[in-house]
């Protein structure tokens, strides 16, 4: 009894730790990654090294702040919107594996949970748009309900297909039934599944809801201090929760050849938050119909065909 409880409090320890570090690394990578790419060398100074405090410098200036709470604003609601948008990806993160028995809790129905957990979090936009007493805020959380309800189909498709060729909706189990030839037979899947990842996270270039040339930050303009810094990182973890899953359901997770499982889950990992930031230097943002577009003639039928080839290959 007692090893038991051991072993899980050192599996939330770890979890909370991962939670914690990952999507700072995340960010740190964003601002050397987006300074190299643009000529933007202002995060490059911050500690002397290549800018190795910047991340430290920016924690600094949002604890000294001032936390302002618009007049008319409905409080409750604007103080608990940042932890709704951040709490459902530390839950989500208790269930991916990182490696052979590496994970919190292994559910039978994993994806379904997972898929479920990761849409709470954009209430977390829509109650802080609503709650802030300002047009531009209660725009960019409309706009948020909005590619949920688009991009959530195609998401939910792509991992059906994933969980129709393993055979369980477990995610440890979707990794232990991988196989290589996964890569080739999966690919529409697992581009569906990213592209409509980045719309749910509203990353550029899907980012209608925030749109700081048209609507200034979205659901975030009243936000200031350590709850704007909470929105930010939820992003981040966001980040870090798509690539885990990509990872997981479509790159074999853990693994790879020669290097332990948890060093090829955190290499794929990175790998994939790499392409996520590359995409936000790469591409404009979409116009409001190109977006809905993007999702419902383009995404859909993607994902149905994938099912369909995942089944005709089971089936033969």
């Amino acid at each position: 009894m007692l090893e038991a409880v051991l072993d899980t409090a050192l599996r939330l320890v770890l979890i909370i730790g991962a939670f914690l570090l990952l999507p700072l690394l995340v960010g740190q990578l964003e601002h050397k990654a987006m300074a190299h790419m643009q000529s933007r060398l202002g995060p490059m100074y911050a500690g002397g090294f290549h800018g190795w405090a910047q991340l430290i410098a920016d924690g600094v200036k949002f604890v000294q702040k001032e936390d302002v709470i618009p007049a008319a604003a409905d409080r409750a609601v604007f103080k608990l919107a940042p932890a709704v948008a951040l709490v459902p990806y530390l839950v989500v993160m208790v269930v991916i594996p990182v490696g052979p028995g590496l994970y919190g809790v292994d559910l039978d129905a994993g994806i379904f949970f997972v898929l479920a957990v990761m849409g709470v979090g954009v209430l977390g936009s829509i109650m802080a748009g609503w709650s802030s007493a300002n047009k531009y805020s209660v725009l960019g959380g409309m706009r948020s309900a909005a590619q949920l309800m688009s991009y959530e189909l195609p998401l939910v498709l792509a991992a059906s297909s994933v969980a129709m060729a393993a055979g369980t909706l477990s995610l440890h189990g979707i990794v232990e039934a991988w196989q290589w030839w996964w890569l080739p037979w999966q690919a529409i899947g697992a581009v569906v599944f990213f592209v409509a990842g980045l719309a749910e996270l509203r990353r550029p270039p899907f980012d209608m809801p925030i749109a700081e040339s048209e609507i200034i930050m979205g659901p975030m303009t009243e936000y200031s201090g350590l709850r704007f810094a909470l929105f930010m990182l939820s992003e981040y973890v966001g980040i870090v929760v798509l690539s885990a899953l990509t990872t997981v359901l479509f790159l074999g997770g853990w693994q790879g050849p020669l290097l332990p499982g948890p060093v090829w889950t955190l290499i794929k990992i990175f790998a994939l938050a790499f392409v996520v930031i590359w995409v936000r230097v790469s591409y404009p943002r979409l116009r409001e119909d190109q977006l809905q577009r993007l999702a419902w003639v383009g995404l859909v039928p993607l994902a149905l065909l994938q099912l369909a080839i995942t089944g005709v290959v089971k089936v033969l």
